[in-house]
């Protein structure tokens, strides 16, 4: 994709979302770092549902830990790989205990070495709780980059490394919500609604998918 319209497809994106935030619910950076931990492999509706009330009850790491494996296991067990993102949480809020104090640090390489916690699950705390300019790439983003022609590349570390250098200020800040949501809501895995596209005209994907009951055309 030529700069230009890589500059006008974030524009566009911005234009009918000037500011996307997280769906994942949360109160605080620590309780986004759980909420976050828990979205691997589920859905954010799944983990929002499961959290409402644990959050209600435990905001800070000294909760987490005073409440319990068990218990914790008990309020996120219909996500998927609960007893091990369980068993995780714990040893995490126990980390940060140890080491920083309680609180979550604004440091990617210090929040990856945390227990269960992943480098594109840091990525989202630094963007989302800091305002770092990270990309974390989902399997939304890895869609949206491969199929528009944004950022191809076979794995999310080569599209991440492609986001982060074609996309332009004043975009930085938001790309990661912008592409995981449009990838979610509009360019999605199975049928594209490419009719209701913004960016219809600057994307790479052929044929373009028709409104349900027309053929697909080329443009």
């Amino acid at each position: 994709m030529k700069r230009s319209d890589t500059f006008e497809f974030y524009r566009r994106l911005a234009d009918a979302n000037p500011a996307p935030e997280t769906e994942l619910h949360f109160v605080n950076p620590y309780t986004l770092l759980v909420a976050v931990a828990l979205s691997a492999q589920a859905t954010d509706v799944s983990v929002n549902k499961a959290t409402r009330a644990l959050f209600a009850q435990v905001q800070d790491p000294a909760a987490m830990v005073a409440l319990g494996e068990a218990a914790l296991k008990e309020h996120i067990k219909t996500i998927g790989l609960y007893n091990a993102k369980a068993k995780n949480v714990i040893a995490l809020s126990e980390r940060l205990l140890a080491e920083h104090g309680g609180a979550v640090p604004a440091d990617r390489h210090a929040l990856e070495q945390l227990p269960g916690v992943g480098h594109k699950t840091a990525a989202v705390v630094m963007n989302v709780a800091f305002g770092a300019e990270t990309i974390a790439v989902d399997t939304h983003v890895l869609r949206v980059g491969n199929r528009t022609g944004l950022a191809p590349g076979k794995t999310p570390q080569i599209v991440e490394q492609r986001l982060e250098k074609v996309t332009p200020q004043p975009f930085r800040r938001h790309a990661h919500h912008w592409l995981i949501l449009h990838g979610r809501y509009v360019c999605k895995a199975r049928r594209p609604e490419c009719w209701r596209c913004p960016v219809v005209d600057l994307c790479a994907f052929r044929p373009k998918t028709p409104p349900p009951g027309r053929l697909a055309v080329e443009p």
